[in-house]
């Protein structure tokens, strides 16, 4: 498919909107993260619910990603690109209108699925408007956009949630959206691929049910009290019919939606399964650092945003000097140094206290910014370096899609985890409470003992996540030592 553009100056102006809807549908992911506390309060929205404003659009755009370019070869590109982003302007609507937390989830899953196929696209629309001896070095360029929207979301709604309201943060995204529209209506020609294109969808359907149901699973095990509840009982079943039916798929199959000769190539592999552990510690970071602000210290909105800022500068800064190393080094070295970086602002938050000022949560967030910006880079340089050319498409997005469900998995466990530590510390730091010492207490004295103990359990509880991803990223670590030596990419 080619955008068939009018010119060097049309190009430019399609490849700016492309890019400008990558960093909008990356960045809408954690806007809301500086204002659940304003969220929640609206909706009446339970704690464990508040992980679904993360997990839904992350899932719901898991699911759309692989078969975005099915769609677009199927349907046409201009028809696609521009049906999705109205649907995700449609979830941007309904997210500002969403009365209840079931609505406002729903409207989260529509602006998830419409990003899944905006992503992928964006991208193929950006590359087609470059010359060929350009593209090589373009997913850089793209890959700093996706982390600059997914760092400086929470900033932009903190601050925007904290001065007016949090249906506001939403609307940033109608006017870059009616832009973006009115490019492509205007200079990118619609054009379908010359054969019909064919899809795994036995396959791709298998995969994702196994995923969908694992994720509501952990996402309402807790709620349902786990294998009580039927509806627990049915996901289970789906995420164990989905796994078997995928093995047995990918076993007996001879084309399937997932290359198997993507699995012959170690370097590719192992490099997928600690891409996996990025995503799984970069957004459940976020998603536990944010709250510890607002919820449990009491900082305002904008203030809880703005401390993102380190982690997002330490980021790109980081992944933009990573991509001018020369080639003779062996990347290899800076995988190991980014696992090691990232491990050790990990066990920076585990010193965190309720008596900290802002610093400790700025110092460790650059430092993890800097040692994810260091690791990614140099983590896709190595995972496609020995990979067949013929295999890198298919490569490109099943590594992409393994950031995606690391990071939806992860936000789900923490967030598992995170509740039931903080009963189980809210009782243990209760028991420790005698009648003798609360008896000339009055009723108001109790209710601020229980909350006092409720924060400090929380506050626990919050800490004790941030080891699971320490100990996320300890576990692939002993696998940089089996990587292959890169050879230099065509």
């Amino acid at each position: 498919m080619n955008a068939n553009l009018a010119g060097p100056q049309g190009a430019g102006t399609l490849r700016f909107a492309a890019l400008l809807a990558t960093y909008m549908q990356s960045a809408n992911l954690p806007l809301p993260n500086a204002v659940l506390r304003l969220i929640q309060g609206s909706l009446s929205m339970t704690d464990d619910q508040a992980g679904w404003i993360f997990t839904s659009y992350l899932a719901a755009s898991a699911i759309t990603m692989p078969i975005a370019q099915w769609l677009a070869g199927r349907y046409g590109l201009k028809r696609v690109y521009q049906t999705a982003l109205a649907f995700f302007v449609l979830g941007l609507l309904l997210s500002t209108h969403a009365t209840t937390s079931l609505e406002f989830i729903g409207a989260r899953i529509l602006q998830g699925l419409a990003s899944g196929v905006l992503a992928p696209l964006s991208m193929a629309i950006s590359l087609e408007t470059l010359p060929l001896e350009k593209r090589a070095k373009f997913g850089a360029t793209w890959t700093a956009i996706v982390l600059f929207g997914i760092v400086s979301g929470p900033s932009l709604g903190g601050w925007i949630g904290e001065h007016f309201d949090w249906r506001p943060i939403f609307y940033i995204s109608l006017p870059l959206s009616v832009f973006i529209f009115l490019v492509m209506a205007l200079l990118l020609n619609e054009k379908k691929a010359e054969k019909r294109p064919t899809f795994d969808f036995f396959g791709f359907g298998s995969f994702t049910l196994g995923l969908i149901s694992l994720q509501m699973l952990l996402d309402r095990g807790e709620r349902l009290d786990w294998f009580a509840s039927t509806e627990i009982w049915l996901e289970a079943i789906g995420c164990a019919l989905g796994a078997y039916l995928f093995a047995v798929h990918v076993l007996t199959a001879k084309v399937h939606f997932l290359n198997k000769r993507l699995f012959n190539d170690r370097n590719f592999v192992l490099s997928t399964i600690i891409f996996f552990a990025v995503g799984f510690v970069l957004l459940s970071t976020m998603a536990l650092t944010s709250p510890m602000l607002d919820e449990i210290l009491g900082y305002p909105p904008d203030t809880t945003g703005s401390l993102t800022i380190p982690r997002g500068i330490g980021l790109v800064g980081a992944f933009l000097l990573m991509n001018r190393v020369p080639e003779r080094f062996d990347r290899r070295l800076f995988v190991a140094a980014g696992v090691g970086v990232v491990i050790y602002a990990n066990w920076l938050m585990l010193g965190y206290s309720p008596l900290m000022d802002w610093s400790p949560v700025a110092l460790a967030g650059a430092v993890q910014g800097i040692g994810i910006g260091i690791l990614m880079p140099s983590l896709t340089k190595v995972a496609f370096s020995t990979l067949d050319p013929t295999l890198r498409p298919e490569g490109t997005g099943l590594f992409n899609l393994s950031r995606v469900y690391g990071s939806t998995l992860g936000v789900a466990i923490v967030q598992l985890y995170f509740f039931n530590n903080t009963q189980a510390m809210h009782m243990a730091l209760v028991s420790n409470v005698t009648p003798y010492s609360v008896a000339p207490m009055s009723l108001p004295a109790l209710a601020g003992l229980n909350e006092m103990i409720t924060h400090q359990a929380a506050f626990i509880a919050v800490v004790d996540q941030f080891k699971i991803l320490m100990v996320a990223m300890l576990v692939v670590s002993p696998l940089v030592v089996f990587l292959r030596k890169p050879v230099p990419t065509n």
